[in-house]
């Protein structure tokens, strides 16, 4: 049987999981990955930008990279420094490559011509807020039927870790994620409720290094940081949260997941940021506008995860 290979934008704010997630997506050969915009979040936009490069530089490709949003679009910038360290990636030592290329055009504009020329085939992957996209959808009305689906990194159907109703992606820029989940496009949804059990365990992240590799020492060091944060909650590894959507393009077949309504709230204190969804209410939304993505096979996950590193 043929394998589908799928054009991949990833709009991405590169902390440790984006990282990995990157190095999934580069390994993976059901993705052409065609660019890689950034946004601020996990870090500033200045480093998320540099992280990008940083990159090329560790997998030895120059996948075009672009300038987003320095800001949310309306609210103070949030960053995580506690769990992906103060330049986003564990503050490990990973140069910017000489050679790297500083395009001047911005993000969605990029976005938006890589729809154009891939019309209902593109596949845009958001792993942090979702200012870019909304940009985009703003300034090119005609982007969302273009696209061919949107998968996503943030939200949860319960609970949060911003806060006890939000996920920090879209707690960052809600009025982003509103426009968004409003905005027509399909969106795979892979939120807490499934990231949390996508763990990658010191097992795995030694076996990795002991292959002597750049990416697999890099996995090993760049976790380091947060996987101190993460034994304060008890967890017994590090989520690799923006994998998620990244696999699930790849293999739907390791997750579990429904079909939803889902509504971003931007005006409450205590529940700004909520993805309010209607798979647990007797009222349902009017339409189903997201596959909510809920479970996961963690050992043939992290398998391939190592896989994919492990062939870089």
């Amino acid at each position: 049987s043929e394998m589908n290979t799928y054009p991949v934008w990833i709009d991405c704010d590169i902390g440790v999981d984006d990282a990995i997630a990157i190095m999934a997506a580069h390994a993976l050969p059901q993705i052409d990955l065609l660019g890689i915009s950034t946004t601020c979040g996990n870090a500033s936009q200045e480093n998320t930008y540099r992280n990008a490069h940083r990159l090329n530089g560790l997998l030895g490709t120059d996948y075009p990279v672009y300038r987003g949003a320095a800001s949310p679009l309306c609210r103070e910038l949030l960053t995580a420094s506690h769990f992906h360290g103060n330049d986003g990636l564990g503050d490990v030592d990973l140069p910017v490559p000489p050679d790297a290329v500083y395009r001047v055009e911005a993000a969605w504009d990029a976005l938006y011509e890589a729809a154009v020329k891939y019309p209902h085939e593109l596949r845009l992957i958001a792993l942090g807020p979702l200012t870019n996209v909304a940009t985009a959808f703003s300034k090119y009305p005609d982007l969302p039927e273009l696209l061919h689906s949107m998968l996503i990194m943030g939200g949860a159907a319960v609970g949060g870790n911003v806060t006890p109703a939000a996920e920090v992606n879209i707690y960052c820029d809600p009025e982003a994620a509103e426009l968004v989940f409003d905005s027509g496009v399909h969106i795979v949804m892979c939120g807490l409720d499934v990231t949390l059990k996508a763990l990658l365990r010191p097992a795995d992240w030694d076996e990795l290094a002991a292959t002597g590799t750049r990416a697999g020492k890099f996995v090993r060091d760049c976790v380091q940081c947060a996987w101190q944060f993460s034994q304060k909650f008890g967890l017994e590894g590090v989520a690799m949260h923006d994998s998620c959507p990244v696999l699930y393009l790849a293999h739907p077949e390791l997750f579990r997941a429904e079909e939803a309504g889902v509504k971003i709230e931007t005006r409450s204190t205590l529940t700004l940021g909520k993805t309010v969804t209607d798979l647990y209410s007797d009222k349902q939304f009017d339409e189903k506008n997201a596959t909510v993505v809920l479970d996961v096979d963690r050992d043939r996950f992290i398998e391939i995860l190592k896989d994919c590193i492990k062939a870089i």
